[in-house]
């Protein structure tokens, strides 16, 4: 009886389509009924009897298509409870099973640093098939003396990589990201130990890190490019040539120049085992966000993954990023970071680019200002053969601007679940699960913004209700409004604050005048207090005057 009710919760979306099939049945009946009961036959009676008739079994038709695909999502959703801190707002959404996620789409994330693991927190809620391949780049950077001896390998954006995809977030962050403090293992992180062993276990490096996947319980799997030590250096447009990828930015800085080309040392690195195949079979493919010279494009630098990429017929989708950075992008905008993808790799590498709103308070903008960043200028009509995609993909967070990991995941799925339905596969039930776990996140995300919203909502004490509601410009731009308000009230402040200092100054200026007196001997002379020595001159002086006399 009580999984019966389950099918009447307002959750479950069942019984509109059960009353659109009565409700067919009802009026098929009626028109059954009505030409067995006629005595006379009317042109117009029949017409209205037809009709009726029509209209019924298209409802039942419409019901029972839509009540058994309903009914398809329903069998592989699970039910979970996303309880909000915040006034104990319960919000019920659908999630998938593990068997769900394993027939999600197959999606390759190349890059490395937080852009990468932003992106990889995000996709893991909507699939498990989730490759991401890894930028391997520290070789040659200074290290301390204890990481020397135990020849520790360069793995910091793969450690990164592999705490996104962890299944509970915190707990493997905690552990990996661990510094020894005291003994030979000073300044070690445990992440170090913990790669250093898995790799003498299983006697390979890419197998011990496809490994963990299994240790570790993540979702999807991580892969270095490449196995080769190499170093990513950089020429620059007056000819000189950065060796060290660490002291990039510094010395672009100090030139007072910009990067002209990146390339590998050696140049012929090869890509690691399964990288090349993770691209082929991949549904989608996503590039950046991320540093564009040291994270992004030398991963398609690597023998054969800027190929596989193009050779692909998967979906390209480059994220752009929405700051840019000192050293690196000064002054660029999003044609100026496609077209550094595609000097490096050539035409086909990417098919369509998701770039931010820009709608961004202006005081958190002004605090990168002060460190050389600007926002990425959105000149998407100087780059030909591009699909470009505007979204809302920012966030303040710790106030830093930060991609949003579910609003770029959502962005990415909209993308494939727009593709799917091109190649008309509405019924396929990869698509139906997307669109629907889609959905559900939009509307809790909705509720919480509402949430959000009306704790914000100024409330009379004297009627305990929500005062007038706000416009929909001011409910948007609410944030932006209170921060020049205050701003305009800080400058009101200052000026307030010179002026009142003029009028004291001038009051004092006025005083003095009013007080010098009309003698010509200066105040100074005549206020000030004689000196012992002073008083024996002047007796001295009238004492020989008196001798003369």
């Amino acid at each position: 009886m009580k999984g019966l009710l389950q099918w009447f919760k307002s959750s479950s979306k069942m019984k509109r389509w059960m009353f659109l099939i009565l409700l067919g049945i009802i009026l098929v009946c009626y028109g059954i009924s009505k030409i067995l009961v006629l005595k006379e036959v009317s042109f117009g009676e029949v017409g209205r009897i037809i009709a009726v008739f029509v209209i019924g079994f298209i409802g039942i038709v419409l019901g029972l298509v839509f009540l058994n695909k309903r009914t398809l999502e329903i069998l592989v959703e699970s039910t979970d409870e996303r309880m909000e801190n915040k006034k104990n707002v319960n919000i019920k959404s659908l999630i998938f099973n593990k068997t769900v996620y394993d027939k999600g789409p197959n999606i390759v994330a190349i890059g490395g640093g937080t852009g990468l693991n932003t992106v990889l927190k995000g996709l893991k809620n909507y699939t498990s098939n989730i490759t991401a391949i890894v930028t391997v780049s520290d070789y040659g950077e200074e290290a301390t003396s204890s990481r020397k001896e135990l020849e520790v390998l360069p793995l910091n954006d793969i450690k990164d990589s592999i705490v996104a995809l962890e299944s509970k977030d915190g707990e493997v962050d905690k552990l990996f990201n661990y510094q020894f403090k005291t003994g030979k293992l000073k300044g070690i992180n445990f992440s170090d130990i913990y790669f250093s062993a898995m790799k003498d276990i299983n006697k390979d490096f890419t197998d011990s890190i496809m490994k963990s996947n299994e240790v570790i319980n993540m979702v999807g799997k991580v892969l270095p490019v490449t196995l080769d030590e190499m170093k990513i250096c950089a020429e620059l447009s007056n000819g000189y040539v950065v060796t060290e990828k660490s002291k990039i930015p510094q010395i672009v800085s100090e030139k007072v120049t910009n990067i002209n080309r990146i390339y590998l040392n050696p140049s012929n690195c090869r890509p690691a085992p399964g990288v090349v195949e993770a691209i082929k079979n991949a549904d989608c493919i996503i590039i950046g966000p991320g540093s564009l010279y040291t994270n992004v494009i030398p991963n398609l630098l690597v023998n054969g993954v800027a190929k596989a990429i193009k050779e692909s017929a998967a979906i390209k989708v480059y994220i752009s990023n929405i700051m840019t950075e000192p050293g690196q992008t000064d002054n660029y905008s999003v044609s100026d970071h496609l077209n550094a993808i595609i000097e490096h790799c050539g035409q086909g590498i990417v098919d369509y680019c998701i770039y931010d709103t820009g709608e961004i308070v202006p005081e958190f903008i002004k605090k990168y200002n002060l460190e050389g960043q600007d926002l990425v200028e959105q000149d998407i009509e100087k780059v030909k053969g591009i699909k470009f995609l505007q979204r809302n993909l920012s966030s303040i967070s710790n106030d830093l601007i930060r991609h949003d990991a579910s609003l770029v995941a959502n962005s990415i799925i909209e993308l494939i679940c727009d593709d799917l339905k091109y190649q008309d596969k509405q019924n396929d039930p990869q698509y139906m699960m997307l669109s629907t776990k889609l959905k559900e996140d939009k509307r809790i995300n909705k509720l919480k913004k509402q949430t959000e919203k009306k704790e914000k909502r100024p409330v009379d004490k004297a009627t305990n209700k929500d005062k007038k509601r706000k416009s929909k410009f001011s409910n948007k731009y609410s944030e932006r409004i209170a921060s020049i308000r205050e701003s305009d009230k800080n400058m009101a402040k200052r000026k307030q604050a010179v002026q009142n200092k003029k009028s004291v100054d001038e009051k004092m200026a006025n005083t003095e005048e009013t007080k010098i007196p009309k003698s010509s001997k200066p105040k100074s002379a005549r206020g000030r207090k004689k000196t012992p020595q002073q008083i024996r001159e002047e007796m001295l002086e009238k004492w020989e005057k008196t001798k003369i006399d």
